[in-house]
């Protein structure tokens, strides 16, 4: 029988609506852990989550079936419904993300990059973060869209 094999990891970025400091220390690891079980819900996996008040880093395996798009869309949805349902009617995400492929073997530099996301944003901010990134990979963007 002919098998498929894949392993497809993707840095996901996004930040809460208009960078507004929404994700609160206190609750984040709570964040962080439904996030991993909505992605594995869709047969993926969170290898890695972090980020500030204004936004977040994931590292996660996705299954071959399952659009990136699809998965983002799934995240945001139910984890704002989950902040809803828990009285943070305020909360919402910007429309938009970013999704950077990853290779297996840097796949150790990106969780630490992820993990020390606090100690990085002392010195530079979402907005600078979030352009060096599309550079890094060669992403073309247009400023007028990338800040909702």
């Amino acid at each position: 029988m002919a098998q498929t094999y894949h392993k497809l990891l993707y840095h996901l970025v996004f930040s809460t609506k208009y960078r507004a400091p929404l994700i609160e220390p206190d609750w984040r690891p709570d964040l962080h852990a439904f996030i991993g079980g909505i992605v594995r819900e869709r047969r993926g996996e969170l290898l890695a989550a972090g980020g500030i008040p204004d936004h977040i880093h994931l590292l996660v395996r996705l299954a071959a079936d399952r659009a990136v798009s699809d998965v983002v869309r799934d995240i945001k949805s139910v984890s704002s419904g989950w902040r809803h349902e828990g009285g943070d009617m305020g909360f919402a995400w910007q429309g938009g993300y970013g999704a950077f492929t990853v290779s297996p073997s840097v796949v150790p530099d990106v969780i630490v990059y992820i993990d020390r996301q606090e100690e990085h944003h002392r010195k530079r901010d979402f907005q600078d973060e979030f352009r060096a990134l599309f550079v890094k990979h060669g992403i073309e963007y247009d400023e007028r869209y990338l800040w909702d």
